[in-house]
This record gives C-alpha cells, sequence and structure tokens, in this order.
C-alpha cells in the first residue's frame, strides 16, 4: 500500500507539473500539497475497506478493486478542485489522475509479477524439466503449482496445445512450443524427461497419443487429476494399477502416474446437478453393498448431495469401516446410518426399511462373480432373487419414492446363471414398482465392468503379475466394455433423474476393449516387461463379446446421450408366488435343480439364440453344472439379465397383490 501511495504521489506531482509548465507559482504550492494528502488519504480508506485483505496483491481479482479505488479518487479531486476557490488542482488534473495512477499501480504490479517469476524460474532449475501437455485451465494450474511450490521438484519448460488460439501462449511465463503432433521434437528440443499430462478432460484416444511419446522418447508421464478425482478419491484405498506415492514429491499426491482408467476413459461425464439434487438434497437415501466397488462409490457421490440421512448397509463391517473412513475422515463406525447385515438374513430387510423410513435406495448388493454364480447358483438365486424380492416388497409397503436397481450387461441376453438372476431382478423391479403409489420410480440401471473393482480383471492381472505368472485369459478374441467407477456412478445418479417405474436405463459403455491388449497395456504401464499369455478357454456362462442391449431392445436415448431406456417386462404371478417357496427348498435341500427350473420358467428359456453379433463362447449356461449348493456365500457387489417372452408392463394403476406375496 505504502508503494501505492508514494507512486500516486509522484503522478500527482507529475501532473501538477506539466500542467503549469513546469513551474510551480508560490501560490500552488498548498494546493498541490492538500491534494497530496487528500489523495493518499482517499487511497488509504478506499484500499483498506474494498481491497485489502480481500484480494491477492496483483491478482486478476484485485485489478476491479484497484479500478473502483482510482475512481473513488478521481472523483474526490475533482469535486475538491469544484468546491474549493482556488482550486487546490486545475480540474484537468483531478480528471486524469483517475487513468493515470491506475496505470501507474498495473505497471508496478506488471514488473513485480515478472520479477518474481524470473527468479522462481532461477531456483527451480534444478528440479527436473517438464513439458505441460494442454494450455488450458489444467495446464495453467499444472505451470503455477511446479512455480509456486518451494518443494516443487519439477521446471516447466514448454507446453503443448492443439488450440490455434493458444499458440503464442505464455503461461507463467512459459511458452506454447507447438502443438501435441508436435510432442516429440519438443521434448528432445527442451531435453525434458517429464511429460505432464493437464488436460483432466481429454478423450482416451489424446492420452493414447501421448503415452506413445512418452514411451518413443523414454520421458516419464504424469497425470493431474481433475478435481473431482481428487475429491472424490481422497481416502480410499490405491486399487490395482494406482500406485501410492510418486517419483516426484509434490503436497498431497498432485501429479500421478498415468492409469489404466485414462486410456480407456472418455473424459468427464456431464450431468444435471441440480435434478440430482431435486432427489436427494434433503433425503434419506440407502444404499445396499456400500462397502463393495460400486456401493462405495455411490457413496461418496451421494454425500456431496447433502442427503438428510445416507444409511449404508453391508455384510462386511471391514468395507463398511472403508467406505465411512473414505467420506467422513473418521471410520468410527459409531454412526447409526452404518447398518452391518446380511439382506438375506430373516427379518433385516424389513426391520431395516421400517427404522429408517428411506426416500431413495439404490440397491448395489450382489453377487457378481460368473463362474461362482454357475457353481453355486442357489446362492446365487438367494442373493440376487430372493434378498432383490424381499428388499423391494419391503420399499413398496413402505412407500419408498424412489428405487434404483444396480444391474448388469450380463442381463442382456443372458447365458449364465448370474445372467438369468439378475435380468430377473430387473423384473422384479418393474414388477413391484407397479404397486408402488403413484409418483413412485422403480427402474433398474445395467452397465458393464468398471475398472478395478473387486473381483475385476484387473485385479487378477495385478496378483498375476506381481507373483511373477503368466497372464490367463479365456481367449485371444474376448472383449469386454469398461467404464471408471467415477464415470459409472454419475450416469446411475443421471439415470434416476428421468427414469420411471419398468425402465431399464442402459449406460453407453463406450468401446469394447480387447482383453488380450488391456492386459498386455495394463503390464506395461505397470512397468512389468511383456508378458506371458496363457489361453484359459471359455467357462461355462461366459460370452466371448458382451452386450448392454438385448435382442429387441430399441437404442432410444430421451433425456441424455449416454443413457438408453428400455422397457422391462413384469414377472407373471404364479412365478412370484414361487418364490417363497422356492426359497425353503433352497435353504433345505440346496434345490440346484429347483433353481435351475425357476430361472428357465421365470426368463422363458434355457439358452434363447444370441443377438446379432454376440458369440456364445459356451454349450450349456443353466445346465447342469458340478459343484455342491451350500457353503460360504461369494460376496456381494453388483450386476443383471434379460427375456423377451415375458409379459409385459401393466397400467401403473392396476395393482394385482403382488405385495403380498413371495
Amino acid at each position: 500500500m505504502l508503494l501505492d501511495v508514494a507512486l500516486l504521489v509522484l503522478v500527482l506531482a507529475v501532473l501538477a507539473a506539466a500542467r503549469y509548465d513546469l513551474t510551480f507559482s508560490v501560490k500552488n504550492r498548498p494546493g498541490v500539497a492538500l491534494a497530496m494528502g487528500l489523495s493518499a488519504a482517499v487511497y488509504l480508506v478506499t484500499y483498506g475497506l474494498l481491497v485489502a485483505r480481500r484480494y491477492r496483491w496483483a491478482s486478476t481479482d484485485e485489478m476491479l478493486g484497484l479500478g473502483i479505488t482510482a475512481l473513488c479518487l478521481g472523483a474526490s479531486l475533482s469535486a475538491a478542485s469544484v468546491l474549493t476557490d482556488p482550486s487546490i488542482v486545475p480540474l484537468s488534473v483531478a480528471v486524469t489522475i483517475a487513468p493515470s495512477a491506475g496505470s501507474a499501480w498495473l505497471v508496478l504490479r506488471y514488473a513485480a509479477v515478472r520479477i518474481h517469476r524470473a527468479r522462481q524460474r532461477r531456483d527451480r532449475r534444478g528440479g527436473r524439466r517438464a513439458v505441460v501437455v494442454g494450455a488450458g485451465s489444467g495446464g495453467q494450474q499444472a505451470v503455477a503449482m511446479m512455480l509456486q511450490d518451494s518443494r516443487a521438484a519439477l521446471h516447466p519448460v514448454a507446453l503443448v496445445d492443439d488450440d490455434p488460439a493458444k499458440r503464442h501462449l505464455g503461461v507463467l511465463g512459459v511458452r506454447v512450443a507447438g502443438r501435441i503432433d508436435d510432442l516429440d521434437e519438443v521434448v528432445r528440443s527442451t531435453e525434458a524427461e517429464i511429460i505432464l499430462f493437464a488436460i483432466p478432460s481429454a478423450p482416451a484416444a489424446t492420452v493414447e497419443r501421448v503415452v506413445h511419446v512418452a514411451a518413443e522418447s523414454g520421458c516419464e508421464l504424469l497425470v493431474l487429476p481433475s478435481f473431482s478425482e481428487m475429491l472424490t478419491s481422497e481416502g480410499a484405498p490405491a486399487g490395482p494399477g494406482r500406485r501410492v506415492g510418486s517419483q516426484v514429491e509434490l503436497p498431497r499426491q498432485a501429479f500421478r502416474p498415468v492409469l489404466l482408467e485414462d486410456l480407456l476413459g472418455r473424459g468427464s461425464v456431464e450431468t444435471n446437478t441440480e435434478a440430482i439434487a431435486s432427489y436427494l438434497d434433503g433425503k434419506t437415501v440407502l444404499v445396499t453393498g456400500a462397502g463393495g466397488s460400486i456401493g462405495s462409490q455411490l457413496c461418496r457421490e451421494i454425500a456431496q448431495y447433502s442427503p438428510a440421512r445416507l444409511v449404508m448397509t453391508d455384510r462386511d463391517d471391514s468395507l463398511l469401516h472403508a467406505v465411512q473412513l473414505s467420506i467422513d475422515g473418521q471410520g468410527a463406525l459409531e454412526s447409526r446410518d452404518l447398518v452391518l447385515g446380511d439382506l438375506r438374513t430373516p427379518g433385516f430387510i424389513t426391520d431395516l426399511i421400517t427404522d429408517i423410513r428411506p426416500d431413495v435406495v439404490f440397491h448395489a448388493a450382489a453377487i457378481k462373480h460368473l463362474t461362482l454364480a454357475e457353481r453355486f447358483p442357489a446362492e446365487a438365486f438367494l442373493t440376487n432373487v430372493v434378498a432383490t424380492a424381499d428388499l423391494l416388497r419391503a420399499c413398496v409397503a413402505a412407500d419408498v419414492d424412489r428405487f434404483v436397481n444396480i444391474s448388469t450387461d450380463k442381463a442382456a441376453d443372458p447365458r449364465s446363471v448370474l445372467g438369468y438372476t439378475k435380468r430377473t431382478t430387473e423384473l422384479l423391479t418393474a414388477t413391484f414398482g407397479t404397486t408402488a403409489s403413484d409418483d413412485a420410480r422403480y427402474m433398474s440401471v445395467r452397465f458393464g465392468n468398471v475398472l478395478g473393482s473387486r473381483g475385476s480383471a484387473l485385479t487378477t492381472f495385478a496378483a498375476q503379475l506381481a507373483a511373477g505368472r503368466p497372464i490367463t485369459i479365456t481367449s485371444p478374441d474376448m472383449t469386454r466394455y469398461f467404464m471408471t467407477v467415477h464415470e459409472a456412478c454419475q450416469l446411475v445418479l443421471q439415470a434416476a433423474v428421468d427414469g420411471e417405474t419398468g425402465d431399464g436405463l442402459v449406460l453407453d459403455m463406450g468401446t469394447a476393449h480387447n482383453i488380450e491388449q488391456l492386459a498386455r497395456r495394463f503390464a506395461a504401464l505397470q512397468g512389468f516387461a511383456e508378458p506371458r499369455i496363457v489361453y484359459t478357454g471359455a467357462r461355462p456362462g461366459e460370452k466371448l463379446a458382451e452386450t448392454t442391449l438385448a435382442a429387441g431392445e430399441p437404442d432410444e436415448r430421451p433425456f441424455h446421450p449416454l443413457i438408453s431406456r428400455v422397457r422391462i417386462p413384469v414377472l407373471p404371478r404364479d412365478l412370484l408366488l414361487d418364490i417363497t417357496e422356492l426359497r425353503t427348498g433352497v435353504v433345505t435341500s440346496g434345490g440346484v435343480q429347483l433353481v435351475r427350473d425357476w430361472l428357465r420358467d421365470a426368463v422363458g428359456v434355457v439358452a434363447p439364440p444370441p443377438a446379432p453379433g454376440v458369440e456364445d463362447a459356451s454349450t450349456s449356461l443353466v445346465g447342469p453344472t458340478p459343484g455342491p449348493t451350500s457353503g460360504p456365500t461369494p460376496g456381494p457387489a453388483s450386476e443383471a439379465e434379460d427375456d423377451a417372452t415375458a409379459h409385459h408392463a401393466p397400467d401403473h394403476h392396476d395393482r394385482t397383490a403382488w405385495t403380498s406375496h413371495s
């Protein structure tokens, strides 16, 4: 402030001297001195009240405060010039003081910033030289973090960006040196050791280009995560392919290694946060399977929308502790919103729903491993079908406003016990939804594999690589859809905005990826040598290629470009009445064949013809398979299935008393 006052006095003296042809008569010296005192007082009061301690010095925000200060200064001197006789300073001086002083202050700040940045660059020259990909907000943030942090181990030497408007842009003294296609040449000319990717919303193809250049040049590739990723990943344990720490020491691990998600993801997902908040804010929300990959991420996403209560239930106490720790940072396990229990325990669901009276339910609890479901069909039936039916019945009785069943792409043209049971959950959700209140919404959301989830292919690959074993893959032709858990949960919340009772909302999974190529890229990103691949052949129930839409389901997207809407049929009443009887048979005698017969009747056929372009990798998927029907239950997580022969949903007001049975 004192430097600004000194500049102000100097500018006023120069303007006054110029007005009097560089000579002062004795008569005008007291007036100019009084004007200097008045100007200093106006500046100190105005700047002190409006700018000081509100805005950072030399920041963009401070510019507005300086402009207001200069206007107040000009107005005060002009009023003093008009109201005094003789005038303390000529009116021409009073009018020009505002732009003149303002310009002087800006020049002062510009010079100070340039000197400060030059000193920072000199101090950082001992760090590793980095080329930043992206000169937008992410790149500017990355350069600022490297230059302003005294502990930073990186020194930015250049930027690259494809935007022609940024061709001559400079960010804190670091210039744009070319396009992304010029990255290899820029790296060589600047002798860079690090390539820092700073476009959080970039498509996978762009990331792939940069990864290729980094591999060819021998540079280490780091990524600036998006702000939402920084928030949602805090407190979460490192998953496969997610290294804890980095060779570059920056506070809070600001830059991380490139992950498989970066190569397969599709950038940021646009959602209507206001619409999502409209059904979550101030409401009681229940998430089942809250300790699983999808359930835990849903909890973290929902918590940001300020629900009145977020009740999380799971039968795994360690997973409940982990999800609570990731949300509130405490993990004390004393909250009434943490409920430990098994949905299959008689009476548990009824007591839970009666106690908390939820407004919204996200049902993510399920057995999701295809092979285990195939070996233990009774367990899959009890968890995926019976527990879901019990939960739906209790929710209808409690007037739950919105029920979202988390399904799977295996529910589309199912070939496995897992697919059939999860397709049945879609049918059950549509069926019970017709008995709910007029404004209630009971829907299913269907999507495929989630990167890095528990038990996923990446988990298996990581364990095999770490143990020095070959990677096992079903077939060189096997493909799967993948999406990040954050992307999946964002789209689940968006789908629940517009979904109605009887809707199946199918998420756009992007492009199917070859599993062998995925495994090789994963190994390379983890720093392993070229892995050895062993082909195991298709297991019962396994397809070489999945599809998210069943044969006959149209790809209509009325609500969101990444969400398709299909109508789910309802189950015939006689099949619903069988569930309680079948549950008893399964519990008492194992009931493997009972389960298979019921699934055959519920979905219509054992193995319907595959959809066009879908290759079946097995010969018998719900036929007899060896293995016991009891024993440890595979852990719940999330997924689903489909059939065109089931009856279509009746009018919402035709409430056959299904809720009193099963």
